[in-house]
């Protein structure tokens, strides 16, 4: 009987220290589940806090914003964000604050203390050829069947252009 309430205590707070489990009962859900992540102790290679960052960045600036950026690395507390221009740059430069706030609020405080801003291109994606471009273009002279007549006709014509 004990074995089993044991067990059952232990399913219930995921194998948590009692004190850690009462403290994720009263954070807001996204914060509780970044506590309850970071309380697994889980090994590094599952998911990473640059991942975590990677993957809380839309949800912290929304999907417009999203679009025109790409978070690229967690540098120690510092965000490194790749934005197309230098407009963007600026923009998002100032509303540092609210998305630090944003990303406190998703991920839990001090994982993200600062934005760093890059301007790197957009990458334009490989686009298929409409149509086929012939590998040499066709000589008019090619359709003359005698040769002699051809090399006539090419020197005429060489003549007639210079």
């Amino acid at each position: 009987m004990r074995g089993a309430r044991a067990r059952a205590a232990r399913a219930a707070g995921l194998g948590l220290e009692p004190a850690l489990r009462d403290k994720i009962k009263i954070l807001p859900t996204m914060e509780r589940a970044s506590k309850l992540i970071r309380g697994l102790r889980l090994s590094g290679d599952v998911i990473t806090p640059e991942q975590l960052c990677c993957a809380a960045w839309p949800e912290a600036v929304g999907k417009k914003i999203a679009g025109h950026t790409r978070p690229a690395k967690l540098v120690r507390t510092r965000l490194v964000v790749e934005v197309e221009d230098h407009t963007w740059q600026r923009q998002l430069f100032a509303l540092t604050p609210h998305i630090l706030n944003n990303l406190a609020r998703t991920l839990g405080r001090g994982l993200v203390e600062d934005l760093e801003f890059r301007i790197v291109p957009r990458r334009r994606d490989p686009v298929a050829a409409r149509q086929a471009v012939p590998a040499l273009l066709a000589d008019d002279a090619d359709a003359i069947a005698d040769p002699v007549m051809r090399g006539l006709y090419k020197l005429s014509r060489k003549k007639a252009l210079a």
